[in-house]
């Protein structure tokens, strides 16, 4: 039985005629362990999720970004994107409580789910095909990455 999110996500690309392959695997937690158990991608096709905090304004809320999964993620360039010094990750009771259970390491690419504000490093969409955890660490889809910008609609930014 897997997360709810994996079936939500089928929901969502179904609905946009959206091809797709869904693989089963043993649990993974981090973008390495990923790779190794889908070794006909690359890491850097591999779209890791990350779920971070602002405060602007006095306003605190939450944004999903995605990068590349061989990339370490740039807080510096996160900040200007946002326009705002104050930002970090959630933490794993905050993405527990945004995304209804989904674990550390199962948040797919797909903030829009949670009505999150989505932004993507370009180096993502410069792969034909990426590939995340769906919702659940046991569970990988790959798509293009021409139908995941046009399902996601995310904002295009330097992130890495």
């Amino acid at each position: 039985m897997y997360h709810e999110t994996v079936d939500k996500i089928e929901a969502l690309l179904g609905e946009h005629d959206v091809p797709y392959t869904k693989f089963e695997h043993e649990p993974v937690r981090t973008s390495e362990e990923a790779a190794q158990v889908r070794p006909e991608y690359t890491l850097s096709q591999g779209a890791k999720a990350l779920i971070i905090r602002v405060k602007k304004n006095g306003e605190k809320y939450f944004v999903q970004f995605v990068v590349p999964g061989d990339a370490r993620f740039d807080v510096k360039k996160a900040r200007g994107v946002l326009s705002t010094n104050d930002i970090r990750f959630a933490s794993e009771e905050e993405v527990s409580e945004i995304t209804g259970g989904v674990k550390p390491g199962g948040v797919p690419p797909f903030g829009v789910l949670w009505d999150l504000p989505v932004y993507v490093d370009h180096h993502v969409l410069a792969n034909d095909e990426l590939i995340f955890n769906a919702g659940d660490r046991s569970v990988s889809i790959a798509l293009r990455s021409e139908d995941y910008e046009r399902v996601v609609a995310p904002t295009v930014a330097e992130l890495v």
